[in-house]
């Protein structure tokens, strides 16, 4: 097998297996940032040696039983061989390819680690994508729309802060999930989010980032079953994965919401979603901004089509989250909505009147929907010059293809 076959077989497995890897290496030696490290060189070690000794058969549990041994060397190095020694040898020596089966809830303890309150917003998400999405520090840079070393940066001094403050690798205690429970919702959703709609690569979706997220949300949702917002972020997290099977062509082009074939749809999804909705409006506390966007996606999954979907519910509704959120990316959808339930021209002289290109400078989003609207006004010429625009600077092949696409069809 070559070192690029052998390349791509280790991505592979780091891509299904990553986050359980770490969040087992976690639970063993009580560090999150440890455990990314080591598992880390166990990858470099894979790198090295399976070009001579091929892929074995369990390969992360290869990764695992490496990343355990370095990091026992690590504690000899440093001469803290001490009771941690005896108990990870111990645990090398029962657990066997066989036998290897990641404890499923550690991936939620890492979660609620790297979203302790001694890390600011963005080192959470930065660190929890890393650890439990396993983006490269590329694609962070990309999503967080900075630079590799700023990122790289970023996650070092967020692993520091956490073994600096001794920060324990659990789940907590029921009193203190109040102050976590906004940071992990928000790392949660970014993960489907990345998963829906891949940042970067040649893959429209990541399904199994977003499958993750959606198991994380149920685990939480049994947690606290009195939050309504972790309701309501289950909600839109199942009625959006719904249209997965509808979302990319068989020769792997994405498919967009109004070309979608709807019987494509989960139905038994779309249901779940709708439940977890209803259990977060009968907590009495009111929509918070998960649960505004999953009626957002309930109105779309009871749509028979594009022109049965009940626009101007979508617009109210997109109103309520602006007013919540302030956020650049809402309102773009705002105004989407707008076009299909008033037309494109209100909506076109609503976007140059209320978005602000600096809170979206970077990002393909604002020339994507003005070209849209400016092809949907028979504006050919300018409708080119925002969809080359947008096209320039999105990092998904696939989505570059699809402006590609809009721009030939001009």
């Amino acid at each position: 097998m070559s070192d690029v076959e052998i390349r791509r077989r280790v991505d592979a497995v780091w891509r299904i297996e990553g986050t359980r890897i770490v969040a087992t290496l976690a639970r063993v030696v009580g560090d999150v940032g440890l455990a990314e490290d080591v598992a880390q060189e166990a990858v470099a070690e894979a790198l090295e040696q399976w070009p001579q000794s091929g892929v074995p058969r369990n390969a992360g549990a290869w990764l695992t039983a490496v990343a355990k041994r370095r990091a026992i060397d690590g504690w000899r190095r440093q001469e803290r061989l001490d009771q941690r020694y005896e108990v990870i040898a111990r645990d090398l020596g029962t657990v066997t390819e066989e036998e290897w089966e990641p404890v499923r809830d550690d991936v939620l303890k890492l979660v609620f680690t790297a979203c302790h309150p001694v890390l600011g917003r963005e080192a959470q998400v930065a660190l929890t994508l890393r650890v439990v999405g396993g983006l490269s520090t590329e694609e962070l840079a990309r999503l967080f729309l900075t630079s590799v070393p700023t990122m790289q940066q970023r996650i070092v001094r967020a692993k520091k802060a956490l073994s600096a403050a001794r920060v324990p690798y659990e789940v907590p205690e029921p009193p203190k999930w109040r102050e976590r429970l906004s940071g992990v919702l928000g790392v949660i959703y970014l993960i489907f989010t990345e998963g829906y709609a891949a940042t970067a690569g040649d893959t429209w979706m990541r399904r199994d980032l977003a499958q993750e997220a959606v198991r994380l949300g149920r685990v939480l949702a049994a947690l606290v079953p009195r939050e309504p917002e972790v309701h309501g972020l289950l909600a839109l997290m199942e009625l959006q994965a719904s249209r997965f099977a509808a979302r990319v062509a068989a020769d792997g082009r994405p498919v967009l919401l109004a070309a979608q074939d709807r019987r494509r749809w989960d139905r038994g999804q779309i249901a779940r979603g709708l439940t977890a909705l209803e259990r977060s409006d009968a907590l009495g506390r009111g929509r918070g901004p998960y649960a505004l966007q999953a009626a957002i996606a309930a109105c779309h999954a009871g749509a028979p089509d594009v022109d049965a979907t009940d626009w101007p519910q979508i617009v109210v509704l997109y109103e309520a989250l602006e007013q919540l959120t302030r956020n650049p990316v809402v309102t773009l959808n705002k105004i989407v909505a707008i076009s299909m339930a008033s037309g494109a021209g209100a909506a076109l002289e609503l976007l140059d009147a209320e978005v602000d290109e600096r809170a979206l400078a970077g990002s393909h989003l604002l020339p994507s929907v003005r070209g849209e609207l400016l092809t949907l006004l028979g504006r050919t010429d300018e409708a080119r010059t925002e969809l080359e625009r947008a096209r320039d600077l999105t990092a998904n092949g696939a989505q570059r293809r699809v402006l590609e696409e809009k721009i030939a069809a001009l």
